[in-house]
Parts: structure tokens; sequence; C-alpha cells
């Protein structure tokens, strides 16, 4: 018995860990399907704005729409997994994607390009339900940990090929082949997690609390509105600012208030008192405000900028910073994750926060007037920010989300990354615009040091406020030292070498 038991339990292992290595493989081609749809495009909206008969701003806009409802449905949708199964919302999201990804693929006009980014943004909590479904398969905070990076390092681009890609596509078969790639990829991790996919429902019994969904989606909404045409600058509306904030502040309070009322609320009140909560989505929004258009803006525009800068045309710059930005976060990104749980996220993290924080101070002094200083301190925020402080701030919205409601945070960070991103290019694009003009109307490096400066400033407040983050207790080292095979005295041999 003893024998059949042992071979039993052998022969189980195997088993269970092809399962989760086969979930794994089908969550990160999601994860993939998704950015794609983000960061592919890039490259092509000059392409798209020419085919297409209209300006690149109007097309820009293509974008900007696929953000804020990506933005939007990432509120709630994870919740919703919480309550009526995970793989069925995020398979019907990748199903939604796809469809949008076809319309796009067939648009004739900027509306139905315009639709088909819209029915694509409902695809925005892809990443944050993908590594829900993980936690509640993988118990070892150690090979979670390792999973988390590989599916967050997506986040930050498909290791830079996928701009790339879409640049190489767009030029020689039009800006539609680049849909129907996405189409195509996103039709693949719908079988993979129709085959592989586990289903998961913690909060079956629960219903969902539309009245709150609706109260904060139209908050955050016209909040990312006043902020996206605050970022126009000079050509700003700023009366539809102003409105836009007021709305989304009468928003917010109703919010507040039908959440104390409902038995059930998307979000309790008391848990946005709870420092997992407040410090946490903090921390992302302020590092995101940061970080985000430094290097996606800035330091892309100064590196083709003709006055100030090193006048390179648009697919040598995304060659020299963007590309090497996403690799090396994709290869850094598994070894951060598998850190965290043994050394702690909230270190690893501000690990990732202070070389940032270097990193773009050197930028702005030195990098705006010497080419390889600026290629290789963007490379080294591809390794503090995307490949280490992003995974982290992604891993604590999980680890960090109550037993009860474990979709919340995310939904909640996942909002707080996207407000972040937009607060970015509407705050250091502008006081890169108010310092750049020089007397004889040139542009001058102050402008762009300024402004990368400012996003220095952003992510040392983020620093500052990751001292109020809770310890995740259980998915780090403490618990290791409690399963078997773990004790603490192996965890500190482990650490010495």
């Amino acid at each position: 018995m003893t024998k059949f038991g042992a071979a039993g339990g052998a022969d189980r292992a195997p088993t269970r860990a092809a399962r989760i290595g086969a979930l794994t493989a089908a969550l990160l081609a999601a994860c993939v399907a998704f950015q794609l749809n983000a960061s592919m495009l890039g490259p092509v909206l000059v392409t798209m704005s020419r085919e297409l008969g209209t300006d690149e701003a109007t097309i820009g806009l293509s974008q900007t729409l696929f953000f804020t409802f990506a933005a939007l449905f990432s509120l709630f949708l994870p919740r919703l997994s919480d309550i009526i199964g995970r793989r069925r919302v995020l398979t019907g999201m990748l199903v939604v994607m796809l469809v949008g990804s076809v319309v796009a693929a067939l648009a004739v006009n900027v509306g139905m390009l315009f639709a088909g980014r819209i029915i694509a943004g409902v695809s925005g909590p892809v990443i944050p339900i993908c590594l829900l479904m993980l936690r509640s398969e993988i118990a070892d905070p150690r090979r979670y940990g390792a999973a988390l990076g590989l599916l967050t390092a997506v986040n930050g681009g498909i290791a830079g090929v996928d701009a790339i890609a879409g640049g190489a596509l767009a030029t020689s078969f039009g800006f539609r082949s680049v849909f129907w790639v996405m189409a195509v990829v996103t039709a693949a991790a719908i079988v993979f997690i129709a085959v592989w996919g586990v289903e998961s429902r913690p909060s079956s019994s629960v219903r969902m609390d539309w009245w709150g969904v609706l109260a904060l989606v139209l908050s955050v909404g016209t909040l990312l509105v006043a902020i996206n045409e605050a970022g126009k600058l000079a050509g700003a509306n700023w009366e539809l600012v102003g409105m836009g904030l007021v709305v989304s502040v009468i928003s917010f309070g109703v919010f507040l208030v039908l959440e104390q009322k409902v038995t059930e609320p998307l979000v309790p009140t008391q848990f946005l008192r709870r420092r997992e909560a407040w410090a946490l989505l903090l921390t992302t929004l302020l590092t995101l405000t940061g970080v985000f258009s430094v290097v996606n803006g800035l330091v892309v525009s100064i590196a083709q900028n003709h006055d100030a800068g090193f006048g390179m045309n648009a697919d040598l710059a995304s060659v020299l910073f963007l590309a090497p930005y996403a690799l090396i976060g994709w290869l850094v990104g598994p070894f951060a994750g598998r850190l965290a749980p043994v050394f702690g996220y909230r270190l690893v993290l501000r690990i990732g926060l202070v070389g940032s924080i270097i990193a773009i101070v050197l930028m702005a002094l030195v990098g705006v007037h010497s080419l390889p200083v600026l290629v290789v301190m963007t490379v080294l925020v591809g390794i503090t920010y995307a490949g280490i402080a992003n995974i982290m701030l992604n891993g604590l919205g999980i680890v960090l989300s109550p037993a009860e409601h474990p979709g919340i945070l995310p939904g909640l960070n996942a909002g707080a990354f996207n407000l972040g991103a937009g607060l970015s290019f509407a705050a250091l694009p502008a006081l890169q615009v108010a310092l750049a003009p020089n007397s004889d109307g040139s542009t001058s490096t102050a402008g762009y040091s300024g402004g990368i400066l400012l996003g220095a400033a952003f992510t040392a407040l983020a620093l500052a406020v990751s001292f109020f983050i809770p310890k995740p207790a259980s998915a780090e080292a403490s618990v290791l030292s409690r399963t078997p095979g773990h004790s603490v005295r192996n965890l500190q041999v482990r650490r010495t070498r």
C-alpha cells in the first residue's frame, strides 16, 4: 500500500505540474493577445491615417478610446469574474476582442475603426484576471511569483517585437494586416483557454453591485476625459476639463454613498480606508505618472527632435529605445517575480523604484546631451520599472486583495495604472513644452530635462508612499517556512547563496 501510495503521489505530481504549465501557457497567450492590441499599433498610426484619408491626431484618438474603455472595464470585470467565473469572463473578453480586431481590420472609415477599438477595449482586465486564475491554482508562493513575473512582463511589450512587427506589417501589407494578426493570435488564445483553462468562482453566491459599477465607471470615465483633454495643452478645451472634473467628483461621492447602503457593495468603503487599498493605489498612480511618458513620450521625442535632440527617424528611435526597454523588461520580469516571495514584494518594489529614480535623473542631467547615456538609462528603466516595479505593483494588487472579494483590488489597481499613464502624458510634456523655447524660437534641452525631472519627482513620491503598503504575509517567505520541504533554515541557506 505504501509503494502504491507513493507511486500514486509521484504520478499525480507531474500531472498537476503539467496542468499548471498548460494553464500558464494558455494565460500567457491571452496576455500576448491583449498586449498586441495595446502596443502593436504605435508605429502604424501614420499608415492608418494615410489609408483612411485622415490625420494622425484623429487616428491617435482610436488609441485613446481603446485605453479609456480598457480602464473602465478593468474597474469591474475582475469582480464580476469572482461571481460568474473567471474562465467564463476571460473567454468572453477574448471573444469580444476578436470581434473588435475583425471590425478594425474591415474598417473603411474612421468611425468603423473607432468602433472596433472601443469593442476591443472590453479586454482591459485580461492580465489581472489571468493572475487571479493562476493565484487560485498555484499554492507555492515562489512558483506563483515566477509565473506572475512571466505574465506581467508582457505588459511592458512583447520583447519589443510587437512594435517592430507592427511597423513592418503595415509597410508591406497595410494597416489591416496588423489587425488580422491580432485576430489570429486572439483566436488561438480562445482555443487554449477553452482547452486548458480552469474555472474558479470564489464569490459565486454574491450579487453584482451594478449601481456601484455605474457610478464608479462614470467617475473614472469623466476623470480620464478631463485628463486626456488637458494633455492637449494649448489646444485643450478647459471648460470640458473643468466639467469632467466636477462630474467625476460628484459621481465618486454618489458611489461612496451607494456603497454604504447596499448589502453586497462593489467596493466596501471600509476596504478603501485600509492601507492595502489606498497605499497601493496611490503608489501605482504616482509610479505610472512618473515613469510612463518618460520613455514612451519624452525620450522618443528628443531622439527624433532635430533642434534639441538627435534627429532620428521614428523607426530607428523605436529600435534603439522602445525595443530594448521592452526586451529587458520581458527578461527580468520572471526573475523579479521569483525573488519577491523570498525577499518581500515591498523590498523588491522599492529596489525597482530607486533604480528608476536614479536612471531618470541621469537621463535628465546627462542623457539629453549624450545618446549613449540616454540609451543605457532607457535600458536601466526597462530593468527597474518594466522588469521590477511594474511586476511588483501588479503582483501586490493580487496578493493584497481580500479573500472574500479577490477581484476588487486588481480592478482598482488597473484603473490606477491607466489614470497614472494619462496623468503622465498630461503633466510631463506640459512642463517640457513650457520650458522648451530658446530665445531664438528653437527647441532647447531644458524642456526635456525639466519634464524628465518632474517624472523623477513623481517616482520619488511613489517610493515614499510605498512604505505604507502592508506586508502580504500570505504570499511571502513566512509561508515557505511552514510548507513541507521549506524550513526556515533552508530558506536562510538559500538567501546566503
